[in-house]
């Protein structure tokens, strides 16, 4: 139809045939506007796993409980260990509470011990006795001699360094702290009781006994 005829057409009234709308290519299966060869299905990260899929640990999906005997027996190792352990503690406090009542004791005696000796810087006569597994001596006049085998005065140990004390101050010592009693003779014992009561018994100055 040439333009004139179109025109003349449309000038009685006649409208323009509408052109024909394209529709989507549908395929079998797929959706409008989906490329050909397209996947339909859902695409999911973390290496194509479905998102809700949870990890395997390597783990049974039930695992076995355990019996009443397994029970039991952990339950008595943990009452043992718990026991173990309240002992050890209870004997290192007790081995703490005994330390710090030897360092009273023996601050309490050097207190007490204050201007009782009766040491005699010039004395001479060295009488020994046992004391901590080993020979020791004290120097002392020849009457204090006589008064300490009689049990008239007794030695102390004190700060490292032994003390010559009348009777009544070795009791007392005794009370407050009485490891610290080097010597203490009773006059009624045999003499083979103390074979270093003797003066003549001389000990040589370097025998570690």
């Amino acid at each position: 139809m040439s333009d004139t005829l179109r025109d003349q057409l449309l000038g009685l009234g006649f409208k323009p045939i509408p052109k024909a709308e394209r529709k989507p290519d549908v395929r079998p299966g797929g959706k409008p506007g989906a490329r050909p060869g397209a996947s339909n299905k859902p695409v999911h990260k973390h290496g194509g796993k479905p998102a809700h899929a949870k990890p395997s640990h390597g783990k049974p999906a039930h695992a076995k409980p355990k019996s009443r005997e397994e029970i039991d027996l952990a339950k008595a190792y943990a009452i043992r260990a718990q026991k173990e352990k309240d002992e050890r503690i209870e004997a290192e406090r007790l081995k703490q509470e005994e330390a710090r009542k030897r360092r009273e004791a023996k601050a309490a005696l050097s207190a007490f011990l204050q201007g009782k000796g009766l040491n005699v810087a010039d004395a001479e006569i060295a009488r020994h006795f046992e004391y901590g597994g080993k020979i020791k001596r004290i120097y002392v006049t020849e009457d204090q001699l006589k008064r300490l085998n009689a049990g008239e005065l007794g030695v102390v140990q004190e700060n490292g360094r032994y003390m010559l004390v009348d009777a009544a101050t070795l009791v007392e010592a005794e009370t407050i702290f009485a490891p610290a009693v080097a010597l203490k003779v009773d006059p009624n014992a045999p003499a083979q009781d103390d074979p270093y009561a003797d003066p003549q018994y001389q000990v040589p100055d370097d025998l570690v006994w």
